[in-house]
């Protein structure tokens, strides 16, 4: 019998198949989970390691939630913490046999030789619930990505708004030692020594406020605050020609009153000093005509930039001004105004607790971006109820609707014009016709005081007091942004306005 040939082995290879029943579990880690409880109640100081770190949600396991609640709760009324303890404060609570029993409270302890790699299992374990929320938060956005009903538009501010929660939740700052900071201080006042002007900060070409603040610096958030009609708008526009324009730094400006049109010809009304009224009529002079040709050029190109989106979210104005410091180097950021934001996507209570949301995270963002924020703000009416001519200037309990903004910011504005409440003279009798006053109320880091400027109602603009005036019309000081023309007309001395004056020869007055 022919002996049968013996086919070769196969090698079968088995593949680990997933059950679809079972799916993906989610981020955890059972056992870091375990000995992060265990090293709590083995080290009376191990509490105070990981308290930034970990919250009772932290963790996956419910039992282990409990257990670190527990732990907290005893930490937090300043008593020790150990397996006895922590067994006592879950019986009181009711919740022990949750928590896996007293025998597994006191399990966990054995499982740790002692408390040196806390706080590196700490992060590891507020990382896999980072990664949870973040799967949660997915899993919800896409789920109401398929709805239909649910404006798009709506979603992504919602979206944005519940990702800047989980974000400011979990991501907290390291401490630093102070050497690098003392070193960066140390560069900062050198490099103000060796400024002719003593700016610190960004300049606004106002001398008196200037003089007072050193310019805007640099993570600070500045509120501007006035009653209706006082020139909240009209202050910051001129303050944002000068700082284009003059100084040549980028200026971002959110606009939620105003469209970007109208903001165009204010600037346009405040640079060619022509009348509102003439430029929404269209009834222009030969003069002013002239005037318009001649300096509306100015505004081409000006590193100013407008975003007039109306009921701005704060989440929304954090993505656009990245994008702004980024892509434009924009070196300010102006809020037109804040009672006109919102923070949808997000639950309050009231409005004020939401009003107090958007101030802090406009200070939070000054501080992230690293440039200063100025928001203009509303006034209540208790301005309008006082008497006489001091009761009319504007105190820090005038901010309307939430206390918050006085504390989150680091400098609080006022604009007060004596002439709009028919105060006329000063206690010296002084006039004080066309006088802005703005009061420095707070200032976080210098002094308070009121620096008095000129308010040129026809142009709806703010001056230097030393801006000269003939008759009707202003003259200004040399400045970068007007020398050009000046010198093309011959104007060696600016000391002499009605020398100034005879010397145009009719010419239009630059700006």
């Amino acid at each position: 019998m022919e002996k049968q040939k013996r086919k070769p082995a196969v090698k079968v290879v088995e593949k680990t198949v997933l059950s679809p029943e079972i799916g993906k579990l989610p981020p955890q880690a059972r056992e870091l989970e375990e000995a992060v409880l265990g090293a709590l109640m083995l080290e009376k100081d191990a509490y105070s390691i990981i308290s930034e770190i970990l919250k009772p949600e932290s963790f996956y396991d419910p039992a282990h939630q409990l257990i670190y609640d527990a732990i907290q709760g005893l930490a937090m009324q300043q008593k020790p913490v150990d397996v006895l303890t922590v067994v006592e404060e879950l019986k009181r609570k009711g919740e022990l046999e949750s928590a896996g029993g007293a025998v597994y409270v006191a399990e966990l302890s054995e499982k740790v030789a002692s408390a040196a790699h806390i706080e590196y299992h700490a992060r590891i374990i507020a990382q896999k619930y980072l990664a949870r929320e973040l799967i949660s938060f997915s899993s919800e956005v896409s789920q109401h990505a398929f709805d239909e009903t649910v404006d798009v538009d709506d979603l992504m501010q919602e979206t944005e708004g519940r990702l800047f929660e989980i974000s400011q939740r979990n991501v907290k700052k390291d401490v630093i030692q102070i050497n690098p900071v003392i070193k960066e201080a140390m560069e900062n006042i050198q490099v103000a020594a060796n400024r002719k002007d003593g700016m610190s900060g960004l300049p606004t070409g106002f001398k008196e406020l200037d003089k007072m603040t050193s310019g805007w610096q640099n993570s600070d958030l500045v509120i501007i605050a006035a009653r209706p009609a006082m020139g909240k708008t009209a202050f910051v526009l001129s303050m944002a020609k000068n700082i284009a324009l003059d100084f040549k730094n980028p200026v971002g400006l959110f606009s939620l009153e105003m469209s970007n049109v109208q903001l165009v010809n204010r600037l346009i009304v405040n640079v060619c000093q022509i009348k509102g009224e003439s430029i929404k009529s269209g009834r222009l002079s030969d003069d002013e005509w002239e005037r318009l040709d001649k300096n509306h050029k100015f505004l081409y190109n000006a590193p100013i930039y407008i975003d007039d989106t109306p009921s701005l979210s704060v989440f929304e104005l954090r993505t656009k001004a990245r994008r702004l410091v980024r892509e434009h180097k924009v070196k300010l950021l102006i809020i037109d105004y804040l009672q006109l934001m919102n923070a949808s996507g997000m639950s309050f209570g009231s409005r004020e607790q939401e009003v107090s949301m958007i101030s802090r995270s406009l200070k939070g963002l000054a501080k992230e971006l690293n440039i200063p924020i100025i928001a203009l703000s509303q006034l209540n009416r208790g301005v309008e109820t006082r008497q006489g001519a001091e009761g009319k200037r504007p105190q820090l309990a005038d901010l309307r609707e939430s206390g918050a903004i006085e504390q989150d910011a680091d400098i609080v504005c006022f604009i007060h014009r004596p002439e709009y409440y028919r105060i006329t003279e000063d206690e010296r009798g002084n006039s004080l016709v066309g006088i802005a006053e703005i009061i420095v109320a707070k200032h976080r880091n210098g002094p308070t005081g009121i620096a008095n400027l000129r308010f040129d109602n026809e142009y709806a603009r703010f001056k230097n007091l030393d801006d000269y005036t003939v008759g009707q019309k202003y003259v200004e000081l040399p400045s970068r942004m007007n020398s050009q023309v000046k010198s093309a007309n011959n104007i060696n001395d600016a000391s002499d306005p009605a020398a100034f004056l005879s010397q145009q020869n009719n010419e239009p007055l630059p700006f």
